[in-house]
């Protein structure tokens, strides 16, 4: 008789919480799926599929579909977290409290908490203490991963040993993973990529074309690095799948949420009237707010990230995203 697998807890029930869920319970893993809203997790289970988020995939009857967290986590090997950058906390928080924090835990929420200025991680340790941590993060369009096309990412803890079980829990022959050490960087370029995914949203709605999205590009891997660097994360780490990468893959994605944003409003929509319009989580606009002061307390010049900022909170006109471009205030490319 063969050893039965791994009981794996996602937590958020999201486009990227389910396409993993969906991901894990091909491999024979006993996935559970959680999801905040009772009412909606019983319509993805009499529908066995998540219609609002993602449409068109069926989720077999072995994922367990769980609106009570406690109930969802019991049991768990391994425990994925997948709800919005700016509900983990509070999450975390009910884990804590109904003792369901046992667990190792992996990171997929990408963002910084407007509040603390903290990345995911360090909010999570903030409230379970020192756990066992991983962060998985790179260029991952669910739906793409859903459909199976070739995807890899970055899988970053201090426990070597940790980061080695998960990737080998995670990696199909369509889904890699690629271990690094630097948590903070990676975490760092998978939050600022989407607020620069804006910002590329943005300029194609103004109309401007690839050598401008080129420079978008350079100088928001610049952009990342000078915050990485001021914080203890490694440069290079930026040059990866967690930065450039993921950066690519958010701006030029049809389907990236921060991009089509950023489109809308380059065409003159308002923030306000395109977040009500939608029920899907645009990490970026929260991201961009956080990051812009995380900015300023450091002193590190994020000209980009200022400018997306102002636009979206203080009544800028959309053409300051290429004035930030072109006026950057670092002549040296490197600096």
């Amino acid at each position: 008789m063969m050893p039965q697998k791994d009981r794996i807890s996602v937590l958020g029930d999201g486009g990227w919480g389910t396409t993993l869920a969906l991901l894990l319970a091909g491999k024979g893993y006993r996935v559970t799926l959680w999801g905040a809203f009772p009412k909606y997790v019983d319509e993805v289970r009499r529908k066995r599929e998540n219609v609002k988020f993602l449409p068109g995939f069926r989720i077999p009857a072995g994922v367990r579909l769980e609106s009570d967290l406690a109930a969802a986590c019991r049991g768990a090997d391994l425990i994925v977290l997948a709800v919005p950058s700016q509900f983990l906390r509070g999450v975390v928080r009910r884990m804590k409290a109904e003792g369901a924090g046992g667990a190792p835990l992996v990171i997929v929420a990408k963002g910084i908490e407007t509040g603390s200025l903290k990345v995911m991680s360090q909010v999570v340790r903030d409230e379970l203490g020192n756990v066992s941590v991983c962060v998985l993060s790179g260029p991952t369009i669910a739906r793409d991963v859903a459909r199976k096309l070739p995807a890899a990412v970055s899988v970053a803890s201090s426990n070597r040993a940790l980061a080695a079980k998960v990737r080998k829990i995670f990696s199909t022959d369509y889904f890699s993973l690629f271990e690094s050490d630097d948590v903070l960087g990676v975490e760092l370029g998978g939050s600022v990529k989407n607020v620069l995914a804006i910002a590329s949203g943005i300029l194609e709605g103004l109309g401007y074309g690839s050598n401008t999205r080129a420079i978008l590009f350079a100088r928001g891997v610049a952009e990342m690095a000078r915050l990485g660097r001021k914080m203890g994360a490694r440069r290079e780490t930026f040059m990866g799948l967690s930065g450039l990468g993921d950066l690519a893959t958010t701006c030029l994605s049809p389907s990236s949420r921060n991009r089509s944003l950023g489109e809308a409003i380059g065409k003159g929509k308002k923030l306000k009237a395109l977040l009500a319009g939608t029920e899907m989580v645009v990490e970026g606009v929260d991201t961009a707010k956080a990051a812009a002061k995380l900015a300023k307390k450091l002193n590190v010049k994020m000209p980009i990230t200022e400018a997306v900022n102002g636009v979206l909170f203080e009544g800028k006109k959309p053409d300051t995203i290429l004035k930030a471009l072109l006026n950057c205030g670092h002549h040296r490319e490197l600096d």
